[in-house]
């Protein structure tokens, strides 16, 4: 628990900004309080509170923005915009980071480097260079005690979700996993050969497509031999980012505006490919990571975040896609609850009827107006509004296709996502349906089929001859029926106390009927009293049971 009597300068430096903007629910938990449910600042608060908090709390407002199945719209806007503006660190601390990653001298590694860099982020900073036998290359260096801060913060970070862990939201929404989903995202950024494998097997997955001209698009080549934990040496691309590129003149002679239509293509297909095919996907599209080349092709850059979603995720969205098209309230219902990786009680009918209105309003609305992202990101916060978890990846894949589909409409106003893969749909559907080797598909179900058939008389005698020698067993587990025996079991109970008692009551009341003797009376009045008081301990039981109320 936080104490504003013993805390490290780095909580203090925490406490004072939560103060300073005005984050009423998170004071009372940094100072020891106990809080219920948490109250988020508005969503220009926190944009500022994470800011004023420095590059590692950046980090996690941008992870944040990925996750439309936990935060309102205002706030995943806001939290979109998120860029860690820090300042380049100077050469001198710079240099000494590259000779202790270089396994020989910087000299005989490097013909020359650029001092200034041409991009400072919050993890690292990005160096043009030149090596020794010409080629051009980009060095991507981590900031020097970055490690340090980040370790200190994670500490933080554990401690605040054990407290909100506490709470009804943080037991909803696992605050605790959140935690930890973010602190491995933060190592992971701090291993560049993380980023390096990722770049690489995002280039061979691009190699080849049958949607797009795989010559057109360029991921930059990893040099292995310079390359450690803090140091990523990778090919040098010459070019500007997309919404940067001048498009005024034509280009090789054809028109600008039928160049702009081939690169929206160009790049919704290969995401498109990403996204449904290899299941390995660019998961921050944004206009800097997209770059026009001197010589006409696309590339993709900073492969640091990447999202994976497995062939089951994979069939659900291409559904989930169709049942937006078709503005089908009910199918969407059966696909959230096949995505969501929680078992809690869901209402399906309200479920159902907040879809029902959320594709209301779509309703005679022309494909080429609707922003499918927007709508997307309407199904998953319809998800949590009814307290259903869907798995992390699926906030990765919503970001990404808002973020290609903003890219896309501010390069290109024509564009219309469903238009752009409306081609692929089918081949889509015929790849799950048969597979990438149709023919080895239909030979392993041959093999199954035949395997059934010869298998099924067995079984069937199996089951019959266990039916004719009355051996046949059922075991049938009904989930709280062992509630409802109990219910009965007491029911029962009381139903025979009570005879019980009114047998006592007649008892005493033929005794007392007839010509009175001592014994008789005594008997009598002894039966009144223990039938009084079984008859009032049954009352009594009932009543705090809470039976009678309706």
């Amino acid at each position: 628990m936080f104490s504003l009597r013993k805390i490290t300068s780095r909580q203090r430096e925490i406490v004072e900004v939560v103060f300073r903007n005005g984050w009423d629910y998170m004071r009372v938990l940094l100072t020891g309080g106990k809080a219920d449910e948490p109250k988020l600042p508005t969503p220009a608060v926190l944009r500022n509170i994470l800011v004023d908090l420095g590059p590692v709390y950046i980090k996690l407002g941008q992870l944040l923005s990925t996750r439309p199945d936990l935060l309102p719209p205002a706030y995943i806007n806001a939290l979109s915009t998120l860029q860690a503006e820090v300042p380049a660190v100077p050469w001198e601390h710079i240099e000494p980071v590259i000779r202790q990653q270089l396994k020989q001298p910087l000299e005989e590694t490097f013909s020359s480097i650029n001092a200034k860099p041409v991009a400072a982020g919050s993890i690292a900073q990005t160096h043009k260079a030149i090596l020794v036998d010409g080629r051009e290359v980009a060095l991507k260096v981590q900031r020097p005690g970055i490690d340090a801060i980040i370790a200190q913060d994670i500490i933080l970070i554990k401690t605040l979700a054990e407290l909100v862990a506490r709470t009804d939201f943080g037991e909803t929404y696992d605050v605790i996993s959140l935690a930890e989903e973010f602190i491995n995202a933060l190592k992971a950024e701090l291993d560049f050969t993380i980023e390096a494998n990722y770049t690489d097997q995002l280039r061979q997955n691009l190699s080849k497509s049958k949607w797009f001209d795989p010559q057109q698009l360029v991921v930059p080549e990893i040099h292995w031999p310079l390359t450690t934990e803090k140091l990523l040496v990778m090919e040098w691309l010459n070019g500007v980012p997309l919404l940067s590129a001048d498009f005024s003149t034509p280009d090789n002679g054809k028109d600008p505006s039928v160049k702009r239509q081939e690169i929206t293509t160009l790049l919704f297909r290969a995401f498109f490919q990403q996204l449904y095919i290899d299941g390995f996907f660019h998961a921050d599209p944004h206009p800097g990571n997209l770059f026009y080349l001197a010589d006409g092709r696309m590339a993709l850059i900073d492969c640091g975040m990447m999202g994976r979603l497995d062939p089951k995720s994979q069939q659900i969205l291409t559904e989930m896609l169709l049942a937006i098209v078709d503005l089908d309230a009910q199918r969407c219902t059966q696909l959230t609850l096949q995505l969501s990786d929680s078992f809690q009680a869901v209402n399906l009918s309200q479920l159902e009827n907040d879809y029902s209105r959320m594709l209301r309003k779509y309703f005679n609305v022309s494909l080429s107006q609707i922003n499918f992202s927007e709508v997307l990101y309407e199904v998953l916060q319809t998800a949590r509004n009814n307290k259903i978890r869907v798995p992390s990846n699926l906030g990765l894949y919503a970001k990404a296709i808002a973020n290609l589909e903003g890219v896309g409409r501010t390069f290109n106003p024509d564009v219309n996502l469903f238009q752009e893969v409306q081609p692929l749909i089918g081949d889509l559907f015929r790849r799950q349906l048969l597979g990438d080797k149709p023919l080895e598909l239909a030979l392993r179900t041959a093999l199954d089929l035949k395997s059934l058939t010869l298998q099924s008389p067995r079984y069937i005698q199996f089951l019959l001859e266990r039916l004719s020698s009355e051996n046949l067993k059922l075991n049938i587990t009904i989930p709280e029926l062992h509630l409802m025996r109990r219910s009965l079991d007491d029911s029962a109970n009381r139903l025979s106390f009570s005879i019980v008692v009114g047998a006592l009551i007649v008892g005493a009341a033929i005794i007392s009927s007839n010509p009175q003797t001592a014994q008789l009376s005594l008997l009598s009045n002894i039966l009144f009293g223990v039938a009084s008081f079984l008859g009032l301990w049954l009352v009594i039981s009932i009543l705090r049971s809470g039976r009678l109320r309706g």
